[in-house]
């Protein structure tokens, strides 16, 4: 079959769903797909509702269905669905409900790998296609995107392993649709990407364009990373994003910056010092590498550990930024300097170097336990500490956060608010 772009509608709000659709739908988004949060959050009056809206266009119901294989598919049918999704790790019996109820009621089914482990990928899709069903769902689960998981060694396998068409799925943008279609999907599953765009319309142009020409077309957003591209991300995301991405937690207390306007993302190289004793915060300039944050902890007290001479340093050093749990001075001229240094307290006094502490150990700084490698980001908000394993993770997120709040800046810019657009009174828990 021709490749065919699916548009996956993955919203709480089927009124916010439902405008996407139809400026993606311009865009050449051939398939919509009312998605599992969209079904779960609306039922399916969400799919009646895409129907009536759009009465030619093919309509998938995402119902990840694991048991009751027969009544949900009828449900879905009913309400209008075209497609009707079953989860691969379903047992045959359901699959088998799935495939006859479909029959029965004129729609295709669709069995979703999502959650299959990789060695059991093409034994599962095999199976899934003895059992009659329609089409092979290749599947990377956002959870998983957010870890920078490719879904097109997958879908590779599978595509070897059958014969009926693949829909694939996981983060895929206008850089990576013409790769998937090459990997071997039918059918290209968008969600974000397009959703999330300022223009939906063009975003699904743009798509479409990579599909038609099998070529890759560059974009900012939209992207999931590797931990060793995570700063690239970490410089355009905001404190704000990644407090959001860590569940409103990670940002260190009582830290503000000295100096406004000044972003700074680097992992942290720590240092313990005891109050007013600066030996060691100098010395942690010399042993730092290129692009780290020096982290101090001085218990949260003066006098100052950190002034002007020092910045000079870490300027020569190309140290990232500085954070410290305790004084600095000479914050005029640290200013002018334009160097980002983060502070709970700003005195005139320094201390002494008495060479008491230690280099490279944890340490606490606004009461976060920080460990060399962890990566620090700080802005006009203030400071957060993403652990070294979940950099990746919590990027991916916190760049998610930042493509939804440009879609819903967007809808607010229309002429609504923020309670209308999110529809918050309904939210309310009861």
């Amino acid at each position: 079959m021709k490749p065919v772009l699916q548009l996956a509608l993955d919203f709480v709000n089927l009124s916010r769903a439902l405008k996407v659709a139809e400026e993606a739908a311009r865009g050449g988004a051939e398939w919509l797909e009312a998605g599992t949060p969209l079904i779960k959050s609306e039922g399916l009056d969400a799919v009646r509702a895409i129907r009536k809206k759009f009465p030619k266009t093919t309509i998938v119901a995402d119902m990840k269905i694991m048991d009751a294989g027969r009544i949900e598919t009828e449900m879905a049918a009913k309400a209008g669905a075209n497609v009707v999704c079953v989860l691969a790790g379903a047992s045959p019996e359901t699959i088998k409900e799935c495939v006859q109820a479909g029959k029965n009621y004129g729609v295709k089914i669709e069995a979703d790998l999502i959650g299959i482990e990789k060695s059991e990928l093409e034994k599962r899709a095999k199976e899934a296609e003895k059992l009659g069903v329609d089409y092979i769902g290749v599947h990377i689960a956002i959870d998983e995107q957010m870890k920078g998981k490719d879904p097109f060694e997958r879908l590779r396998k599978v595509r070897r392993a059958v014969s009926i068409p693949i829909a694939c799925a996981g983060g895929i943008n206008s850089e990576t649709a013409a790769s998937a279609v090459k990997a071997g999907a039918d059918i290209v599953i968008v969600g974000g990407a397009i959703t999330k765009a300022k223009d939906p319309e063009k975003a699904a142009r743009l798509i479409n364009k990579a599909i038609a020409r099998k070529r890759s077309i560059k974009t900012t957003l939209f992207k999931r990373v590797s931990k060793k591209e995570a700063r690239k991300v970490l410089e355009k995301v905001s404190t704000s994003n990644i407090s959001d991405a860590m569940h409103r937690t990670g940002d260190l207390k009582g830290i503000e910056p000295v100096s406004g306007g000044l972003k700074m993302v680097g992992p942290a190289f720590t240092v313990r010092t005891y109050p007013g004793d600066w030996a060691k915060t100098v010395e942690a300039i010399d042993a730092a590498e290129e692009g780290q944050v020096i982290v101090i902890d001085a218990g949260g007290v003066g006098p100052a550990v950190w002034g002007e001479l020092a910045t000079h340093g870490a300027i020569q050093r190309k140290i990232a930024g500085v954070v410290i749990d305790g004084a600095t001075r000479d914050t005029g001229e640290i200013r002018k300097l334009k160097f980002p240094v983060f502070s709970k307290l700003v005195m005139p006094t320094a201390g002494e170097p008495k060479g008491l502490g230690e280099i490279g150990i944890p340490v606490t700084a606004g009461g976060v336990r920080i460990c060399t490698g962890d990566w620090i980001v700080g802005d006009d908000d203030g400071v957060v500490c993403i652990p070294e394993d979940k950099v990746a993770e919590i990027a991916n997120r916190a760049m998610s956060i930042l493509e939804q709040e440009n879609r819903l800046r967007v809808e607010i810019d229309r002429g609504s608010t923020l309670g209308k657009v999110t529809e918050l009174l309904k939210w309310e828990k009861r």
